[in-house]
């Protein structure tokens, strides 16, 4: 096993080891979510954390980690009787991106189950994590369903198996920490609101601290063991003072003063139900433990509210997390307690006094610029398409809510909100022979399988006997995401400053259903003599959003360059994720201009698209008196559907997709 770089040698990144260590002295803080850019240590400050844990006591052979003196009542591997038990180190369990559902909370041995009535349970990562940590790196990235389990998990303290009636229950009582990289894409706001505290982490911008950062690393990186040596004295006092904080805990006072400022603080942010409130309290508790006091301050209030409150004010995928600390200070000082409870410390703030910040001056051993590139338009040097003939980006309009576009077709990409697919969570619509691991019996089937075959297996009892070749998985349609990629004309024809901003709203709009659809999106501009691709297929629909209001217009219209390097973002996009389909929306007036024969370009690669059956929509943005009426015959060659740009509003571009499977439906009928 390697050894972990020590928690004390990180180099700055306060907010985040307080964070870490507030959820050391109490996991009931409801873990940490941290968010930041690439190369921030954001892992190795959660590993490193693990070592600082004080060691648990567990009954022998129990794959539950119960605890000798209380073990759970309802272990699987109990009854257990109370008595001595045996020492280990507190556990690190990392979640993969690509864990199954039987992964994180286990599987019953359905086969047994049926035949003998056991309830054969093997454990998995729940188990494994309890009384320790569970780590979930990219956690934005994990499927929905199973970032709800692990959050059910973690605030029940407990893990429910069932199938198909049989249930297993065991205690799971972790320190939860997510990591993600808010440019991959967003964790949803009610998934968010059930992480305890949350910390933006920033890779410092000062020469000497990145110095250190690199200093640190490259000792770590050559000796390990002699570099975790040196820092072991820090090491261990800050686990003397987790103990300490743990056994003060529930000696702290709450008074009544800093409950009415934490209700304030929430009511004046307006954040949503009452996990806000109930999270600010439990973290300034620990806060007044690790700074060693038994009475809550207005700065432990003020710093559990830093920590808990900016995530839970994101009300829309294009929110960024923040809080008003000038707001902050004015809440906190007009509902200040009466009786004088919270006297200043006379250590003062920082690392030992109020507001109970972590020990030493250090931070992450990595860092990066995570600078994100501001899209430029595609410009070769043709006439018109830069300089004096680009025109600022406008703003977008106001946003509006739209139908649900689809796919046409039954798809089995990744679990999500739009298209129909075989899921694995849905209705039932049959049952086939497993492949692998059973993980959803139809029963039914099952005993239709076993039934022509009991005389042969010598039944003679009342039970059914079953064999792993009568066993049928249960097949089910649900919902997926899909790959919505934009290609939007950014010519010069586009820049009336009235239509691009419409044209934006629109396409913003598309993006919100998108993030609620759980969607992957990207965007491909043209203009002046090329195409680019201003953000390749992410589930970021923030980051889109951020592209298409910097989106700049001029030059001419090369409607065949961004066909095709459309085409090329699906071609290579197919070949890493085969399993989500795309639909392809273009916006522009269809007026090709640049090059020889511009239209008849335009209309080749229109039928790259129709000849795979690429589901498409044109968003025709021609205006005035006189209409040519390119767009729609660009429709035609993409084998899709055509409308206009007053038709975006609401009912109308949502009916959109249904006219595309309708289209689809006859292309291939015809074929």
């Amino acid at each position: 096993m390697s050894t972990p770089y020590p928690f004390t040698a990180l180099v700055g990144q306060d907010d985040l080891r307080l964070a870490l260590l507030l959820n050391a002295v109490s996991p009931a803080v409801g873990g940490v979510l941290v968010r930041g850019e690439k190369g921030t240590a954001k892992s190795t400050a959660v590993r490193a954390l693990s070592a600082l844990l004080p060691e648990v006591d567990v009954v022998p052979g129990c794959r539950f980690s119960c605890a000798p003196g209380a073990p759970d009542p309802a272990c699987p591997d109990g009854p257990h009787e109370v008595g001595g038990g045996v020492a280990r180190a507190a556990r690190m369990v990392e979640l993969p991106v690509g864990a199954s559902e039987d992964r994180l909370v286990g599987a019953l041995d359905i086969e047994r189950a049926l035949a003998e009535g056991v309830k054969a349970f093997e454990p998995g990562l729940l188990a494994d994590a309890h009384r320790g940590i569970l780590y979930v790196d990219e956690v934005n990235l994990l499927h929905d369903h199973l970032v709800d389990l692990l959050l059910d998990a973690a605030a029940m303290g407990a893990s429910y198996v069932e199938r198909e009636g049989v249930s297993v229950r065991h205690a799971a009582r972790f320190l939860l920490v997510g990591t993600m990289n808010p440019e991959e894409g967003e964790l949803r706001p009610q998934l968010l609101d059930r992480f305890g505290l949350t910390v933006e982490v920033s890779a410092s911008r000062e020469p000497d601290q990145r110095v250190e950062v690199v200093r640190r690393r490259l000792a770590y990186d050559d000796d390990p063991d002699g570099f975790a040596a040196r820092w072991g004295d820090e090491e261990g006092a800050v686990r003397g003072r987790i103990v300490a904080a743990r056994a003060l805990l529930p000696r702290v006072r709450l008074g009544d003063g800093a409950l009415r400022q934490i209700a304030a603080t929430c009511a004046a942010f307006e954040v949503d139900g009452m996990r806000a409130d109930i999270v600010m309290a439990r973290t300034a508790t620990a806060l007044a433990a690790w700074a060693g006091r038994e009475d809550v301050l207005a700065e432990d209030v003020r710093q559990a509210a830093l920590l808990a409150l900016p995530h839970r004010r994101r009300r829309n995928p294009f929110d960024a997390p923040g809080l008003d600390e000038d707001k902050l200070d004015e809440t906190l000082e007009e509902f200040g307690e009466d009786e004088g409870d919270d006297e200043p410390d006379p250590d003062g703030g920082g690392p030992d006094g109020g507001g109970g910040q972590p020990p030493q001056d250090s931070g992450p051993e990595q860092s990066g610029d995570g600078s994100a590139a501001t899209p430029e338009a595609a410009d070769d040097g043709q006439p018109g398409a830069g300089g004096a003939g680009e025109q600022q980006a406008v703003r977008a309009g106001e946003p509006f809510r739209t139908k649900v576009l689809s796919v046409p077709g039954l798809g089995e990409g990744a679990a999500g909100r739009r298209s129909r697919a075989r899921t694995e969570h849905g209705r039932t619509t049959g049952a086939r022979r497993p492949r692998g691991a059973l993980t959803k019996l139809h029963l039914a089937a099952t005993v239709q399988a076993a039934a022509p075959h009991q005389r042969a297996r010598g039944r003679s009892g009342r039970g059914l006997v079953v064999r792993r070749d009568d066993l049928r998985q249960a097949t089910r349609e649900g919902r997926e995401g899909n790959l919505v990629l934009f290609v939007v004309d950014a010519s010069g024809s586009m820049a009336a400053r009235q239509r691009m901003s419409a044209v934006k709203g629109a396409v913003l709009s598309l993006l919100l259903d998108a993030y609620q659809r759980r969607d992957k999106v990207g965007l491909v501009t043209f203009r002046g003599s090329g195409a680019e691709v201003a953000l390749p297929p992410t589930s970021s629909v923030d980051a889109a959003a951020a592209r298409l209001e910097s989106l700049p217009t001029g030059g001419r219209t090369p409607i065949a360059a961004g066909l095709l390097r459309a085409h090329e973002v699906l071609r290579v996009e197919r070949l890493r994720d085969p399993a989500r389909r795309p639909l392809v929306i273009v916006v522009t007036d269809g007026r090709a201009t640049g090059g020889v024969e511009p239209v008849a370009q335009a209309g080749r690669a229109a039928r790259l698209f129709a000849a795979e059956g690429q589901a498409s929509v044109v968003v025709d943005c021609e205006s005035g008196p006189v209409r040519l009426g390119l767009a729609g015959q660009l429709a035609g060659e993409l084998g899709g559907t055509a409308v206009t740009l007053d038709e975006l509003r609401a009912d109308s571009i949502a009916g959109l997709v249904k006219d595309v499977r309708e289209s689809y439906g006859s292309a291939r009928r015809v074929a």
